[in-house]
């Protein structure tokens, strides 16, 4: 009671000083008053948060003020806080401390994530449970700070750890120079040394079981982590980006190791297995499944060729991976599939040997090989998988075989030298982005067995003058010759597409449709460009019609503006077709002259479309 009569009586000086009290009735209320406004929070420290009310309780949504130490309110407007939201402090970079109240049971996802002016954070003994990358990004980030009281987390000289110590939950990515985890700890945590980028080694106790998915993800300053034979799982994506570790040597304990677990590491040379692991093995310090069936994972640090051993029937998902310093790789006969991503942006690879016994190439298999020219894919292959050659910008020939029935979305997106297309007739469809992009192709030879033409198939193919589209296509998606800037003659040879997207053409202005005559379904435009009957004579009984002026030669007559290759032969029995000239009818005729027809003791003309 002393402590309020001494406020009591610093506000009454106050009160006399500004607004004298009149009335014994105004005194008796003042103790009340006084109360409540001592009982409330500040309202400056209510308006730094945003936040919602739900069952009586408060969630702190977002923060707006200054930055500095924050001290985070038990209650707002006389109701508790017990959770601090996803993002809520997200990007806060002027915020040095937080200070979180027992209140608190619950820490959201990515809650202090990118507050890279954070040193420290002392949470209550209330938190209960701290979500997914709660204090990510958080690069000054030197301690982490547990109350003695909580029941579910702990500290241990500035690192999270759960209550009784066998879980590392977070390590701070301010943390510089080496650290030796507690002998208590059996898992390391997802996450749990995330970006630590000052941390040179890590010393892991033979208490610990498990590495836990992207434990160690962007340490990059990290040189040495000696995994101890008590371990028995390393988890996806558990050292990516470590660009400073150089070798890992993987103990017989462990039963598992996740995908891309050593993806980005960019100067590992050498991963070696004990060679009493009955999982795993290494040959000249690659990582293979037991018996080498399997390559799990080439280090990206190697330079150079590299020749994959004979037992070798499968890469594995992501198995050479951004080994920016593999110049060609020989795959032996016994391999039969190429995984997802195997050879994915080797950006010095410029050959790659691939055997006749090969049955697929799968998605993002050679995505982004920059220096790779030419492809040859075997008769054995069956299927290209999604994004298989994209981004392969010097790749300018690749030759596609009778035996694929199957080309993936995008499986040569934006392969930008590629000049020519020859589809094989074993394949039924041209799936999206196929070749979009491909901005160096002039010519593309789709077959009859081809039924739809995928989304944006062949957008943005600037150097494409003309295609023929074949009776036997249906389906035309949306954008599937857009923007195809210098294209100017689609021969159909059928019937117009049941099903055709009026954005097909869209972008490609200079185009013109042509049809056969006695095929249905055409009008004065298709999909938003002219459509014009290809109609095209050779006129016998014009006077130009024969030979003359040392040639022989004819007119040709039929839609204005028309272009048409003309090809000679020497045989019909077995002709071999060759094109002897191009010819556009001006106003609907034009003459064409072979001044080579002397050479020849017989010779057959025939019109087609460019």
């Amino acid at each position: 009671m002393s402590g309020t009569r001494t406020h009591f009586s610093l506000l009454r000086n106050v009160s006399e000083k500004l607004f004298p009290v009149r009335t014994a009735c105004a005194t008796r209320q003042l103790p009340l008053l006084l109360i409540l406004l001592l009982l409330a929070p500040p309202a400056v420290a209510q308006a730094q948060f945003n936040y919602t009310t739900n069952n009586g309780t408060i969630t702190i949504t977002g923060y707006t003020g200054p930055g500095g130490p924050v001290a985070i309110p038990e209650t707002i407007n006389g109701l508790p806080v017990t959770r601090i939201g996803d993002f809520a402090f997200d990007n806060r970079t002027n915020v040095t401390s937080v200070t979180i109240p027992n209140s608190v049971t619950s820490i959201g996802v990515a809650a202090f994530s990118y507050c890279t002016g954070l040193s420290n954070v002392t949470i209550g003994n209330g938190v209960q449970t701290i979500g997914n990358g709660a204090f990510g990004l958080c690069s000054s980030l030197s301690a982490i700070t547990v109350d003695a009281l909580n029941s579910f987390y702990s500290s241990v000289d500035g690192v999270l750890f759960n209550q009784n110590r066998t879980v590392l939950v977070r390590c701070p990515e301010g943390r510089v120079g080496s650290y030796t985890i507690p002998n208590s700890v059996t898992s390391i945590g997802d996450s749990a040394f995330f970006s630590c980028r000052s941390l040179t080694s890590v010393t892991i106790p033979t208490s610990v079981a498990s590495i836990g998915g992207g434990a160690f993800f962007s340490c990059t300053s990290l040189t040495n982590a000696t995994i101890p034979n008590s371990v028995t799982s390393i988890g996806h994506s558990a050292f990516v980006y470590c660009a400073s570790l150089v070798s890992v040597t993987i103990p017989a304990s462990v039963t598992s190791i996740g995908d891309s677990a050593f993806d980005g590491c960019t100067s590992l040379t050498a991963i070696t297995v004990d060679a009493f692991n009955s999982f795993y093995s290494s040959v000249d310090e690659v990582l293979f499944n037991n018996n080498q069936t399997l390559l799990i994972r080439y280090p990206e640090g190697r330079v150079g060729s590299y020749t994959l051993p004979n037992s070798v029937a499968i890469i594995g998902y992501g198995a050479f991976r951004s080994c920016a310093s593999l110049t060609s790789a020989t795959i032996p006969s016994s391999v039969t599939s190429i995984g997802e991503a195997a050879f994915y942006y080797c950006s010095s690879l410029t050959s790659v040997t691939i055997p006749n016994s090969l049955t697929s190439i799968g998605n993002d298999a050679f995505s982004g090989c920059t220096s790779l020219t030419s492809v040859t894919i075997p008769s054995s292959v069956i299927s290209i998988g999604h994004y298989a050659f994209a981004s392969c910008s010097n790749l300018t020939s690749v030759t596609i075989p009778n035996s694929v029935t199957s080309i993936g979305e995008a499986a040569f997106y934006y392969c930008s030298s590629l000049t020519s297309v020859t589809i094989p007739n074993s394949v039924t469809s041209i799936g999206n982005e196929a070749f979009s992009g491909c901005t160096s192709v002039t010519s593309v030879t789709i077959p009859n067995s081809i039924t739809s033409i995928g989304y944006r198939a062949f957008a943005s193919c600037t150097s494409l003058t003309s295609v023929t589209i074949p009776s036997s296509v249906s389906i035309i998606d949306g954008y599937a010759f857009a923007f195809c800037t210098s294209l100017t003659g689609v021969y159909f040879q059928g019937n117009a597409p049941a099903f055709v997207e009026s954005a097909v053409f869209e972008g490609a202005n200079n185009a013109t449709i042509y049809y056969l005559p006695g095929t249905t379904g055409w009008g004065t435009t298709f999909a938003g460009r002219p459509a014009v009957l290809w109609n095209p004579l050779v006129d016998t009984t014009d006077a130009s019609f024969g030979v003359r002026t040392n040639r022989f030669g004819f007119t040709i007559t039929g839609a204005s503006n028309l272009v048409l290759v003309v090809e000679a032969s020497t045989s019909l029995a077995n002709p071999a077709w060759i094109p002897v000239g191009t010819n556009t009818l001006v106003f609907g005729s034009s003459y064409f002259g072979d001044p080579q027809w002397t050479n020849y003791p017989a010779r057959f003309y025939r019109l087609r479309s460019p």
